[in-house]
């Protein structure tokens, strides 16, 4: 193999290396986002008890 084809074959491996970190981080970044988005306390989901006096228009913690 010439010199540029090497060049392209290195280029190919780490392209397709990059792209496989890309797609674990995306899951990683989803799935982080999804743990932000829901409620610590459950209170939306309705599965956590309404402390007695505590408001119930969005606040949750």
């Amino acid at each position: 193999m010439s010199n540029s084809e090497n060049r392209r074959v290195a280029i190919t491996q780490e392209m397709t290396e990059l792209q496989s970190e890309v797609d674990d981080l995306r899951k990683l970044v989803n799935t982080l986002l999804t743990i932000i988005m829901e409620e610590a306390d459950g209170v939306q989901s309705g599965s956590a008890p309404v402390h007695a006096g505590a408001p119930r228009a969005g606040i949750s913690m």
